[in-house]
């Protein structure tokens, strides 16, 4: 396994999400966003090909949730929920899972992939324009504080 270490550079391991994982991803989830997912919430997307995790220090680092949705002509790759460990951000780990998650959607069928980000969260849309993402419209009060949400789409 390569390891990333939070003073290091080396890319972190992705691997699907396994149950033992789950109370980690958990903490990540309510570390780093104000209205977190449920803990349930995750336990339903376990087996799901694109539930992946990051792990570096033998821990996870970061974690992503991302599928496929039938569409007549092309299917539509969303991209649900997102987040690294503050302890590892701007270290490789979001590239590294984003990367993954767009191939798993590809390789499912998805022609191109979606996502909703806070319109305030400057970090997570610059990752993402780097990685082809382009605005497309937003969605007021998107979120359960009021926040509004950035749709972004890159084709695949």
């Amino acid at each position: 396994m390569t390891e990333a270490t939070p003073g290091g550079g080396a890319s972190p391991t992705i691997r699907p999400a396994a149950r033992a994982d789950l109370l980690e991803i958990y903490r990540i989830e309510r570390a780093v966003f104000p209205q977190p997912w449920p803990y349930e919430a995750f336990e339903r997307f376990l087996g799901d090909p694109g539930f992946l995790v990051a792990e570096a220090d033998r821990r996870v680092a970061g974690y992503v949730v991302a599928d496929v949705t039938r569409n007549f002509g092309r299917d539509i790759g969303h991209v649900k929920d997102f987040a690294v460990h503050p302890d590892y951000q701007g270290r490789g780990v979001g590239t590294a899972l984003l990367r993954r998650a767009l191939a798993v959607v590809e390789s499912r069928g998805a022609g191109y992939v979606k996502l909703e980000v806070r319109e305030g969260n400057e970090a997570a849309i610059r990752l993402y324009r780097r990685h082809g993402f382009e605005y497309r419209r937003t969605i007021p009060r998107y979120y359960g504080n009021g926040e509004s949400a950035y749709v972004m789409v890159r084709e695949l």
